[in-house]
């Protein structure tokens, strides 16, 4: 399959939506985008002179933010920052950033937060017809070569276990060379799956244009639809996960991750049952040794 080379436009809840195309925006669309998300019902009860000012730019800008964000006009991102304020008010976060001075119950506290939100948020904003093609291709695919480095490397390790555990050919590669070697070897029908937070991991986007060379179908699982990465695939899955201060490449970003990977390997294994119920079966038959027996006493 020939890359559309082209981004999907960002979905779910307004705020998800801002975060996902920040790096994509120019710097004064960003200064509107930060006065947004530092403070929603603020900017909910302002004139689009005020936002504009606050942002240090123009009422254009802020024109030009909505269309951005897929917001028809300022009338109408008044009205969704209202909503989800409400929303908001109605489920209190626990506090953003981990502070220096947090207890380490704080700390508890926010991280579980967050990663209980990254999932909630990715699931929301989840497009639904890019994982049925997604779930469709894999299923079909004689082999699936999975990218990724760093944290998005422990992800692709769980994609591969997961699919090989139900038959299906599929190879985790976290080294540039044997990931171009490999990407190389592609060809239709195949699928090629890259996994980066940010989608600007050089390494991730260079072995999934590789793949594409070939015609395999490419697959992009980031944070940003609007990512090198994104516009480097076929089919791109996003999440929506928040890095912080504190936790770049956080477990927030891997769990949101994971829980794509669940998703794509649960659909796959609908696509090719009973064969997958079986050979589930047949390999927990084959570790059950190796767990030991609760001691009695």
């Amino acid at each position: 399959m020939t890359s559309s080379m082209t981004s999907p436009e960002p979905t779910g809840p307004l705020l998800v939506r801002v975060r996902a195309v920040m790096p994509a925006l120019a710097p004064a669309e960003q200064r509107v985008a930060n006065a947004v998300l530092a403070d929603p019902g603020g900017v909910a009860a302002m004139t689009i002179s005020e936002l504009a000012e606050v942002a240090s730019t123009s009422e254009t800008t802020v024109i030009r933010f909505c269309k951005q964000i897929g917001v028809p006009g300022y009338p109408q991102l008044r009205l969704q920052l209202a909503a989800q304020s409400a929303t908001d008010n109605v489920r209190p976060e626990v506090g953003g950033d981990i502070e220096p001075g947090d207890t380490l119950a704080e700390v508890v506290g926010k991280v579980a937060f967050a990663d209980e939100r990254a999932v909630r948020e990715t699931a929301q904003q989840l497009d639904m017809n890019a994982l049925a093609a997604v779930v469709a291709a894999v299923a079909k695919a004689p082999r699936v070569d999975i990218y990724g480095l760093g944290a998005s490397g422990f992800v692709a390790l769980d994609l591969q276990q997961k699919l090989h555990r139900i038959r299906r050919v599929a190879f985790a590669w976290s080294d540039v060379h044997v990931a171009l070697t490999s990407a190389a070897l592609l060809g239709d029908g195949d699928v090629a799956v890259g996994i980066s937070h940010t989608g600007t991991t050089a390494e991730v986007v260079e072995a999934l244009e590789e793949a594409a060379k070939h015609g395999a179908t490419t697959v992009a699982i980031t944070n940003f639809p609007r990512s090198p990465l994104a516009k480097t695939a076929d089919l791109v899955l996003t999440t929506a996960a928040r890095e912080t201060t504190y936790r770049s490449g956080a477990t927030s970003s891997r769990i949101a991750q994971l829980m794509v990977v669940d998703c794509v390997f649960i659909g796959v294994a609908q696509q090719v049952l009973p064969d997958a119920r079986k050979a589930l079966e047949t390999t927990y038959s084959a570790v059950r040794g190796h767990h030991l027996k609760p001691d009695s006493h």
